[in-house]
């Protein structure tokens, strides 16, 4: 199964793709960071977000989608960020026809790590050695997207499959 994961963002959108399945070693296919400039206007940054998204689909052509689940923190501003690019890797995916699972950042942790508290370092640590790369991918926000990727193959895989045979078989 490949499964691209997109960790939203307004200034860094986290791309991640890994192809897998449970029980077997997973690989990297790519990951990388879509980046807007805080200087530009928001509809203008959610058009390069868009642009971006579709580029990775069309380029990796996914099996899936995962996605952050929005959460509140206490900056109003980064979570409207967030929320709209998470809707613009929605949108991208389901024009697609493609399944989208959205995983919190607890599970994520908690699949990758075994602690749904582990930090940035520790996810990008195991993000690393699960996928045999040197290094953690930088910035975080390229790490959290191969976790979502990750954490959709291990817990979501089975779901993701059985709801695309059903849109096959319509």
């Amino acid at each position: 199964m490949r499964v691209l994961g997109i960790d939203p963002g307004l200034t860094r959108c986290g791309m991640g793709v890994v192809d897998g399945s449970v029980g077997r070693p997973l690989s990297l296919v790519d990951v990388n960071v879509i980046r807007t400039s805080s200087d530009l206007p928001v509809a203008q940054r959610l058009v390069t977000i868009e642009k971006g998204i579709d580029a990775w689909l069309d380029e990796h052509r996914p099996e899936a989608v995962a996605v952050e689940r929005v959460f509140a923190r206490s900056d109003v501003s980064t979570v409207m960020g967030t929320a709209q690019a998470s809707g613009i890797a929605l949108v991208c995916a389901a024009r697609r026809g493609l399944p989208v699972a959205l995983h919190t950042p607890s599970e994520v942790k908690a699949a990758v790590t075994g602690s749904g508290r582990a930090d940035k370092a520790q996810v990008g640590a195991m993000i690393a050695r699960i996928l045999r790369l040197d290094k953690p991918p930088k910035p975080a926000d390229a790490a959290d997207a191969l976790a979502l990727a990750i954490t959709h193959i291990w817990r979501g895989g089975a779901q993701a499959r059985l709801e695309a045979a059903v849109r096959r078989a319509r």
